[in-house]
């Protein structure tokens, strides 16, 4: 509710806003660019409790442009009814069964029949009904000249598919979001040598979007992880998530800094495909400063087209398939990361791109010739251009600082203090 409006009801629901100091309120790399991102600072304040409140706070009483701050409070679950009530499956879809939607493809998953079984039609027709209400109930569109932060260290955004749609100048701060699952996810048999599962939502997209910081958060799949979801085909679990954070269709100007993205599979995507080049071309320009990404087994990021700097990151993880993918025109300034692996091969992975440079990163302590590695998957150190003639920063120089900071700061809740 707004200020003026709980006053009304006789009950202040705002909580005293603390002054923001320098460090909270400029952001580091290709956010700070340009127009700067400020997000609604100086605007109107709210203070929200429910997916309902949430709603009304990024309307903005018709104005939803307008310089806002909506401070979020305890849990907010995407899924959460007018009434309270929180929605599933069987509201979405009343007699939908991942059971029968899955025979209807054969015990190998390979075709897809609407006549394999009597109930066959019904359950596509379920699958997609279902996929579309889930979507409208738990899409949340943050518009422009809007600060979204979250209150203390509980604030959750649970399940919630968060989206910036053309907008700008939009601060993300101090939230935890867990990935929406998909009840409705789709089986393709076509898509890699086996099929694969195509999940719809992810915690936080954003499309055609500027000047955007995204700062303090933890981005995980919390109480749904990949390893409890149900087996599928082949002996493979059901893919219930898309992303964590995606970036995509000619976005710019984006600094995602001092967050964390944990024990997730296909984390990060810039760019939304090989062929968009008429959309993403001399775009997505965005800065990875200071953040954790531990058990994430690819896309960290994945980036296509866009001008990247990853700089002063800790990646740490198991077993994953790599952390930095070079896609098709892409231009990553990677420096002074610190991947800590089984493998340094697992730092980098080509997927069509030509260009990736390493400036004094570390694996597993030492120091990491990640050009060389580039240089053995064919990949050029030449990506036509260094963040240093574009923005001012300063980057950690040993492992230690960057292990030690990152460990201490990134994540919600935390000290805001910057290097």
């Amino acid at each position: 509710m707004r200020r003026a409006a709980a006053l009304l009801l006789g009950v202040c629901l705002l909580w005293p806003a603390a002054p923001a100091s320098a460090a909270e309120r400029a952001p580091v790399g290709w956010a700070s660019t340009g127009s700067g991102t400020t997000g609604g600072a100086g605007g109107t304040t709210w203070t929200v409790h429910t997916r309902a409140e949430l709603k009304e706070a990024l309307a903005n009483e018709g104005a939803p442009a307008a310089p806002k701050v909506i401070r979020v409070v305890g849990d907010v679950n995407g899924h959460e009814g007018d009434d309270g009530s929180l929605l599933g499956e069987q509201d979405y879809a009343p007699g939908y069964d991942l059971g029968k939607y899955m025979s209807c493809f054969g015990e190998d998953g390979a075709l897809w029949s609407d006549t394999r079984f009597d109930y066959c039609r019904q359950q596509r027709q379920l699958r997609q009904t279902g996929s579309n209400r889930e979507k409208a109930q738990i899409q949340l569109t943050v518009p422009s000249n809007t600060t979204l932060v979250g209150v203390g260290a509980g604030a959750r955004l649970l399940g919630v598919f968060l989206t910036v749609n053309t907008g700008s100048n939009i601060v993300v701060r101090n939230l935890r979001l867990e990935a929406p699952v998909d009840h409705f996810t789709s089986w393709s048999p076509d898509d890699g040598t086996q099929g694969s599962w195509n999940a719809r939502f992810d915690a936080l997209t954003v499309i055609t979007g500027k000047n955007i910081w995204i700062d303090h958060c933890a981005f995980t799949d919390g109480r749904f992880p990949d390893r409890e979801a149900p087996l599928g085909f082949h002996g493979e679990r059901v893919q219930r998530h898309d992303g964590l954070l995606d970036i995509e269709d000619g976005s710019d100007f984006v600094t995602v800094s001092d967050s964390r993205f944990e024990d997730h599979d296909k984390a990060i995507l810039i760019g939304s495909g090989d062929g968009r080049g008429d959309r993403d071309r001399g775009h997505l320009k965005v800065t990875f400063v200071r953040n954790l990404f531990s058990d994430i087994v690819q896309r960290a990021p994945r980036v296509r087209f866009g001008q990247v700097h990853v700089v002063n990151n800790v990646h740490r993880g198991r077993d994953p398939l790599y952390a930095l993918g070079v896609g098709v025109e892409s231009a990553i300034f990677s420096e002074r990361n610190v991947f800590r692996l089984p493998r340094p091969s697992q730092a980098i992975a080509a997927y069509g791109g030509e260009h990736f440079h390493d400036t004094g990163s570390w694996v597993n302590g030492r120091p990491a010739d990640l050009n060389a590695v580039a240089s053995r998957l064919g990949l050029t150190d030449d990506v036509g251009w260094d963040p240093a003639d574009v923005y001012d920063y300063r980057a950690l120089t040993s492992p230690s600082a960057v292990e030690r900071h990152v460990l201490r700061h990134a994540g919600t809740g935390r000290s805001y203090g910057h290097p």
